[in-house]
Parts: structure tokens; sequence; C-alpha cells
């Protein structure tokens, strides 16, 4: 094999009608290489598969001692909605399909400590005035 040559072997397939997708163990070997991406891993995937690049989600990758080998898992959607409907929100934002936004860890303590003065119903009013004041 040359340097760039990389084989990908899939094993343990599963057609998953529930979850509408593909199931498979991943084998790449790639001697005399370092560890493959898992975009050319996807792209090739896709091409094996004949479907798009962004409906495969490929992860769990581990190299075995000494090189040369990596195993992985890889899930091939039917259609991108369903990979939207059953994929984890941190695999669709790795995939750049979602964006999650985070509130700023002192803003939330300072919002439960507010929010620990007042009782009942007046909890959500104290963090609700605190998201408007931080929009602003």
């Amino acid at each position: 094999m040359t340097d760039n040559a990389a084989t990908i072997r899939t094993r343990k397939f599963l057609t998953n009608r529930l979850l509408c997708r593909k199931q498979m163990v991943v084998d790449v070997l790639h001697p005399g290489r370092a560890t493959v991406p898992k975009t050319e891993i996807r792209e090739k995937l896709g091409r094996m598969y004949k479907t798009t690049a962004d409906v495969v989600f490929c992860f769990g990758f581990r190299t075995q001692f000494g090189g040369g080998k990596t195993t992985g898992f890889a899930l091939i959607y039917d259609a991108l909605d369903f990979a939207k409907k059953f994929e984890p929100k941190y695999r669709l934002t790795r995939h750049g399909l979602l964006k999650i936004t985070k509130v700023a860890r002192k803003q939330r303590k300072e919002r439960k400590n507010r929010q620990k003065k007042v009782r009942g119903t007046k909890k959500a009013k104290v963090g609700a005035a605190a998201a408007a004041k931080g929009g602003k």
C-alpha cells in the first residue's frame, strides 16, 4: 500500500428500520499513516453505500496499539431529517447541524442565588427577568 491509502471495511452490518438507518462497525486499515480523519471516513462510507457524507455519522474510533488499524462505529441515516430527529445533540453539533448556546457559568450561579431568595412561582419570574436583562 502507498502512504496515503486507507482501506475501510465494515462488519456487523445491521439495517435498523425503526431508526431509519444502517449501523455498522468500521475497520480502517492505514499502515504507515496516522489515524485517518473522520471526514475522510464519512466520504468513503458515503461512496460505498451510495449516499452523501452528511447523513453518515462516525464515532468511537480507537487505534490499536502499534497503529495501522482503527476500529469504530458508523451510522448511515436514510435522510438528514431522520438524523436530526434521532442523533444526540452533541453529535449534531460536531457535524455543524446544531448550534448550542450556553449561558456563562457566573450568570447561571447568580440566577440560582436570586431564585433562592424567592418562593413558589416567583422563581420563574426572577429567571425570566435575568434572561431578559442578559439579552440587552
